[in-house]
């Protein structure tokens, strides 16, 4: 349904950063960027080269919280981006385990980054399947 996401941030180099360092796990890398007035615009993704999570400056004073998940290829995909996270001092919200409040299968970690949102890695699957 979603084609792409644009998350505003106070300082995008910090930010994008954070992304590629916490998410290097599930193949997460730059693809684009282009100067927008003092800083730059950056179009992150995947190995299919398409921009799909973007990170820019705020255009506005109001920051509200945003929850975006990155799908992980499986569960060691989700645990390495745990380990990088708790490396690096992210703030872990929920360590990675199986939610099946959500369903069956359902594991991922819960992350907090530099502006404060809900970041997540997850992977849909059973344990068998990775």
């Amino acid at each position: 349904m979603l084609d792409h996401i644009g998350l505003q941030v106070q300082d995008v180099e910090k930010s994008l950063g954070f992304y590629l360092g916490t998410f290097a796990a599930i193949g997460m890398r730059e693809i684009l960027r282009f100067p927008y007035g003092e800083t730059i615009v950056v179009g992150l993704g995947g190995a299919d080269g398409q921009p799909v999570f973007w990170l820019g400056p705020p255009t506005g004073t109001e920051t509200r919280e945003l929850h975006v998940a990155f799908k992980a290829p499986d569960r060691a995909a989700v645990d390495a981006v745990h380990q990088a996270a708790v490396a690096a001092g992210v703030e872990v919200l929920h360590a990675p385990r199986e939610f099946p409040e959500y369903h069956p299968g359902y594991y991922g970690v819960f992350l907090r980054d530099l502006d404060g949102h809900n970041v997540e890695a997850v992977h849909h699957g059973s344990a068998a399947a990775g």
